[in-house]
């Protein structure tokens, strides 16, 4: 079977609130069931690799002084980014990655950083600093063709709006904007949030979507993924909706 490969990108700047284990919990469902699984890893000197040749890109989220650094590395791996989104490598993208694949984010200086321009949402950040969408937050969605309630935690002074296919809905915290009604951007191979937690660590079914969407990429994919025991998982995602939702 050949490997799903990924690409994580700025590893080394893009890792707020411990993102990264969002590529520990790829590998350690993959390797729970005996699937090949390769991390590359891009940083700013690192050569602009064929983005079209793997089955996942990941940037995870960063603050404003992050932003602005990698900002002037981006543009050259724009084209490659926008050929290997037209060719179905799937994107995840978290807070920091997800507003700068926008056209651009305001930083609560008045700068604007262009963004790569992959999808037509925009970010603005308050004049202060201090305000901000921060706490648990829960977003359904229906990316796995149900209804499935995502569980993560938002800490963000950044305004994303022009999203018009959004994550899922907001069910409990802020999501896009103080106080909206829906969070992040969404395609069947795009997932933008501002979930950091890390996300996949609290939500195996989406990781398992995700994993499922690369392995559809290869002739030789199973048909279908083995079940794995989210007994604990589980188990702790109904503490915390039951927590937040109030059931």
């Amino acid at each position: 079977m050949k490997p799903i490969k990924i690409l994580h990108m700025y590893a080394d700047m893009l890792d707020l609130y411990g993102d990264s284990g969002n590529m520990e919990i790829l590998q350690y469902r993959c390797k729970m069931r005996d699937i090949p699984c390769e991390i590359d890893h891009y940083s700013r000197t690192s050569e602009v690799p064929d983005f079209s040749r793997y089955d996942l890109i990941y940037l995870g989220g960063g603050a404003d002084l992050e932003q602005q650094i990698l900002s002037t590395d981006l543009p050259r791996c724009s084209d490659g980014l926008k050929k290997a989104y037209a060719d179905g490598v799937f994107f995840l993208m978290i807070c920091g990655g997800y507003q700068l694949m926008g056209q651009y984010y305001r930083d609560a200086d008045g700068h604007d950083l262009p963004g790569v321009g992959l999808f037509d949402y925009h970010t603005i950040a308050p004049n202060s600093r201090r305000k901000r969408c921060i706490g648990n937050i829960v977003v359904q969605t229906e990316i796995t063709g149900e209804p499935l309630d995502i569980i993560g935690f938002e800490n963000h002074g950044g305004q994303t709006s022009g999203v018009t296919s959004p994550f899922g809905r907001v069910r409990c915290g802020n999501g896009n904007c103080f106080q909206s009604d829906i969070e992040g951007y969404c395609e069947k191979n795009v997932i933008a949030t501002y979930l950091h937690g890390p996300l996949l660590a609290k939500n195996p079914k989406l990781a398992d979507y995700i994993l499922e969407y690369c392995l559809r990429r290869h002739e030789d994919a199973p048909a279908f993924l083995a079940p794995l025991d989210d007994t604990l998982e589980n188990e702790c995602r109904e503490v915390m909706l039951e927590r937040l939702l109030k059931k």
